[in-house]
């Protein structure tokens, strides 16, 4: 079974609000890239990625937990995150019954997780090319 699968399953089974906003924070998730990879990790969460992790998601009993794996070092101009404002790398939005997603800001908040993956992964390219050649030279 394919991972969207999974996420499809798993938010038919909550039946409650949490269902309905489950499909929304996916959905704002998905449109934000094409390129944008739905994953099934750690035994039942979504993991959304693209150059690197972007976010992870959860259902809990009173909420929906939206965790970014390197929140700490994205911009929030529109205040989405309410949680986990301590840690170091990760930063959370909790959902709670009746709260409205902002899908501008939230697709926002994903482009920006993902501007952070791809320029990260170009300043690791070209250390990697100068190791490389400095094998070759070695040899």
């Amino acid at each position: 079974m394919h991972a969207s699968e999974k996420v499809d399953r798993l938010i038919a089974g909550l039946t409650d609000w949490r269902g309905k906003t489950f499909a929304g924070i996916r959905k704002c998730i998905l449109e934000t890239d094409p390129e944008i990879i739905e994953e099934w990790k750690w035994m039942g969460s979504p993991l959304w990625s693209l150059g690197g992790m972007i976010a992870v998601a959860n259902a809990h009993k009173g909420k929906v937990k939206l965790t970014f794996a390197y929140g700490a070092e994205l911009s929030d101009p529109d205040k989405l995150f309410n949680a986990g404002l301590e840690g170091n790398a990760r930063r959370a939005i909790d959902f709670f019954e009746g709260d409205k997603i902002n899908a501008r800001a939230l697709k926002n908040l994903v482009r920006a997780a993902i501007d952070r993956n791809q320029a990260k992964s170009k300043k690791k390219a070209p250390a990697a090319k100068r190791a490389k050649a400095d094998k070759s030279k070695k040899a």
